[in-house]
């Protein structure tokens, strides 16, 4: 059986690292809202919270959503999960799900971003992220089924992500951002270096969202998503654009609380399934 003809199933994982940790993201919230949008259109899922035992609810499953913060697919895993793709899967990627392992800098405090296996398949790479801010989004393919119904402009509260995206000629991107140039670059988020690698050709537009064809399935990912509440806020200071009083608000919902994001989330859903 083909993955496109196996049930109208979904694989959700939503959880960050170590085991148990929110690592500043509110995932209960996520998970909630993201089974709430399945069950709008009748589709069953399955719930974890890393990648372990990906490969035994795949085999039963067309379609993967994942909200992480830390768990990344595995050398093992990652070979299943892009057999899996070839043969007709889906993977809606979401925020913290182009990140992973960071590794410390040698005679630094700071950390870089390890990039592997995981994030050829996915086919983006989160190298950091400025403070928490509001910045506005630009749907780039307003003819993608991807993007319908969605503003042609709209702004977002979210973390403004830094993805390197890793195929560029073979991937449509959906929605991109021209916030400027990093604010703090060395002093907030993660090394990346001197280059920053998220910058398209023009030196100032990144892309925020993309779908790339892979063998007879494909991929989505939208680094939009970020949302937390009082005792997994780990926000040191956000943009003043965000902040109230000068404080990190105690909980933040920002892009679940526009009408894009959810819309961009059906329409991503729709694709999944691939009724």
């Amino acid at each position: 059986m083909t993955t496109s003809n196996k049930p109208r199933r979904t694989h959700l994982i939503t959880g960050g690292f170590p085991p148990g940790s929110p690592a500043g993201h509110d995932h209960d919230y996520a998970r909630l809202r993201l089974l709430e949008l399945l069950a709008e259109d009748g589709i069953q899922s399955s719930v974890a919270n890393d990648f372990h035992g990906v490969e035994r609810w795949l085999e039963i499953s067309r379609f993967m959503i994942t909200y992480t913060a830390g768990p990344f697919l595995d050398e093992e895993q990652n070979k299943f999960v892009r057999s899996w793709i070839d043969a007709g899967g889906r993977w809606l990627g979401l925020h913290g799900s182009s990140g992973g392992k960071a590794a410390r800098v040698a005679d630094s405090s700071r950390r870089r971003m390890v990039k592997s296996g995981h994030h050829e398949t996915l086919g983006g790479f989160f190298i950091s992220h400025p403070p928490m801010a509001k910045f506005p989004v630009k749907v780039h393919d307003a003819d993608a089924g991807l993007t319908k119904g969605v503003s042609e402009t709209f702004s977002v509260i979210d973390e403004p992500y830094m993805i390197e995206v890793q195929d560029l000629p073979n991937t449509n991107i959906l929605l991109t951002s021209s916030w400027g140039a990093d604010p703090l670059p060395g002093k907030f988020g993660f090394d990346y270096g001197d280059e920053d690698t998220s910058l398209l050709e023009d030196g100032k537009t990144r892309v925020v969202a993309y779908n790339k064809e892979v063998g007879d399935g494909g991929v989505t990912y939208i680094a939009l998503g970020h949302c937390h509440n009082p005792s997994t806020n780990s926000q040191a200071f956000v943009d003043d654009s965000v902040s109230e009083g000068g404080k990190t608000p105690k909980t933040i919902r920002g892009p679940w609380e526009t009408e894009e994001y959810p819309a961009l989330l059906r329409n991503a859903i729709d694709w999944g399934i691939g009724d």
